[in-house]
């Protein structure tokens, strides 16, 4: 009898090896689907980084080159899809109004820009917003009479001179414009930045580059865009 329960004994404790085995199987293969899983979610989200980059990359290259053929000066980032334009070419210090020199290049910069980017189906249908930011230099603000005045009189400053900007485009009138005016409205934003974005250059702040507007334009995911040839 006792020859009959050790072989019984046994015999269960292979059972529980058994069991625990296919536990670790289990348990392994959830582990695999897993990391499988969360490779393709990386792999699906870095191409989607990638493809919203090359669309703006593509838009950017083609803003840049219709400006450049009417000869319209701006410092672009095609990789972020940034248009900046100096406020020496749009304000007097310390104004948000446009100047009459500043008048004059968004008469002229305006109609290439918009055009370059709306005239298109394909590229106006998958736009989600075309933000257009301010941005001062560091520097104190005349009649700031504390770090907190300073700060909040810059950033009045930029998101003010970002809507008189915005304010020009919405109320511009140029060829084309009246085909895609709605659309054109529900996607300009405006934003301002005041000091806390400046421009670095050999480690310090050049403060003439700091003070621009951006003008940038944000895709849907996924979306398509028409091929450059």
């Amino acid at each position: 009898m006792k020859y009959i329960k050790y072989k019984t004994d046994i015999q269960n404790s292979g059972d529980d090896n058994v069991f625990w085995v296919t536990m670790s199987d289990l348990l392994l293969g959830l582990v695999v689907v897993f990391l499988v899983l969360f490779v393709f979610a990386i792999t699906g989200y870095t191409q989607a980084r990638v493809s919203e980059q090359q669309k703006r990359y593509e838009v950017t290259e083609k803003i840049v080159e219709e400006l450049q053929k009417n000869n319209i000066k701006v410092e672009a980032d095609k990789f972020s899809g940034k248009i900046k334009i100096s406020d020496l070419e749009l304000f007097e210090l310390n104004s948000w109004e446009l100047s009459s020199k500043g008048k004059k290049y968004m008469a002229k910069f305006v109609p290439v820009y918009i055009n370059s980017i709306m005239k298109d189906p394909k590229v106006r249908d998958n736009i989600t917003q075309i933000i257009i930011e301010g941005h001062t230099d560091s520097q104190t603000f005349a009649g700031a009479k504390s770090e907190e005045e300073k700060y909040y009189k810059n950033m009045e400053l930029s998101l003010k001179r970002a809507n008189s900007v915005a304010k020009y485009i919405v109320f511009s009138d140029f060829e084309g414009k009246k085909a895609y005016q709605k659309d054109l409205f529900k996607i300009i934003s405006v934003q301002g930045k005041g000091p806390s974005n400046p421009v670095i250059v050999n480690g310090k702040e050049d403060y003439a580059k700091s003070r621009r507007v951006e003008l940038q334009v944000m895709f849907k995911e996924n979306s398509l865009l028409p091929n450059k040839n």
